[in-house]
């Protein structure tokens, strides 16, 4: 979820800090009812939808006085319906730029897959809009409109460290990822193998059921994010292998973590060496940050396969347990090659092994 289609979370989710997550108390599930979301499609209209400064005007209105962003890109996700229609978007707070007073502000149509894309707006605010965006201390920034302030939070992660045994010989840690999903990994690179992994961070426990395959050990489905990993025979971990092709299609929070890049926290050139490592194509295109100089995109770090039913998976474990793939070839089971219309694509290891005997 970057940018513009950046699907969403309610307005006031992600409102506690990364640290205090595990130190809540026990509480009851929020029960959400038919009842509410009835009342919400029917709530008349309250501003105009194409004046971006209303609707910034109503987020800021309708958060608390200190919310936390918690994914690491930085992006705080909101949604809300408007005279019928689903509406989703972000405020983002961007290291290249907020310490100059600037915060991007995006909404749209939310994605279905029944209709066309709808309404979409995008801006850049600064002062010039008579928004106010003030860094107050380390990762806490006040964005101010119209009388109303909000503090936002960024998650730190700076102290979330793999285990001990997590991190293989030949990879290095880019950084923790905390996703949209609530789910969180580490972003690693496998030097010999030019792969990138997300492994799962376990240290904390996973808000998702994962529920084993049935047709293949080691293969685990998330119920609740649609996540596929692979219990790694060689290191005591999970990789993430699949993100749910529906989920990606709709751009929804459940798309995956390639857009949650640990930006306040990555290290020097680490990031753009590792890529141009794997990629020596973009060699002198990107910024230590992977965006590409026109500033507008970003290189994507999303090894996993966009599956659309379990059977896409099972290739990943017989290549995993295939005799034919090499030793030094195995992390290259959990990256997929390019996928098309038809295909999900298949792992990398798999490359020229086509007419040898198992």
């Amino acid at each position: 979820m970057r940018g513009l289609s950046a699907a969403a979370a309610v307005v006031a989710a992600f409102a506690a800090p990364c640290g205090a997550l595990a130190a809540q108390p026990q509480s009851r599930p929020q029960l959400v009812t038919n009842e509410a979301a009835i009342v919400e499609a029917m709530r008349p209209a309250a501003f105009d939808i194409k004046d971006p400064m209303a609707v910034l005007a109503y987020v800021l209105e309708s958060l608390p006085p200190r919310v936390t962003v918690y994914p690491t890109e930085n992006y705080y996700y909101f949604k809300f319906v408007h005279s019928g229609v689903p509406i989703a978007g972000n405020l983002r707070l961007d290291p290249r730029d907020r310490d100059k007073g600037k915060v991007y502000f995006g909404y749209y149509e939310d994605n279905a897959d029944w209709k066309r894309e709808g309404l979409e707006q995008g801006l850049e605010l600064d002062g010039s809009h008579s928004v106010l965006v003030e860094r107050v201390d380390n990762l806490l920034y006040r964005i101010s409109y119209r009388g109303t302030s909000v503090l936002f939070a960024l998650n730190d992660v700076s102290q979330v460290k793999p285990p001990a045994g997590a991190v293989g010989p030949d990879e290095r840690l880019i950084g923790p990822v905390f996703d949209e999903s609530a789910v969180r990994f580490f972003l690693v690179y496998n030097a010999k193998a030019k792969v990138f992994h997300y492994i799962l961070d376990e240290a904390a426990d996973v808000p998702d059921g994962l529920e084993p395959s049935r047709r293949a050990d080691g293969l685990l489905i998330g119920k609740r994010t649609g996540f596929a990993y692979y219990r790694d025979a060689r290191l005591d971990r999970k990789i993430l292998i699949g993100v749910f092709e529906q989920n990606v299609r709709l751009n929804n929070y459940f798309d995956g973590p390639f857009d949650q890049l640990p930006d306040n926290f990555l290290e020097g050139e680490t990031l753009r060496q590792a890529i141009v490592d794997s990629d020596p194509e973009v060699k002198g295109k990107i910024d230590r940050l992977g965006y590409f100089h026109d500033g507008e995109s970003r290189y994507a770090i999303s090894p996993y396969m966009q599956y659309r039913s379990e059977n896409d998976l099972l290739q990943v474990h017989r290549c995993a347990t295939d005799r034919r793939v090499p030793a030094a070839a195995y992390y290259r089971c959990f990256v997929m090659d390019e996928a098309g219309p038809r295909t999900v694509g298949r792992p990398l290891a798999l490359r020229g092994l086509r007419g040898k005997s198992r």
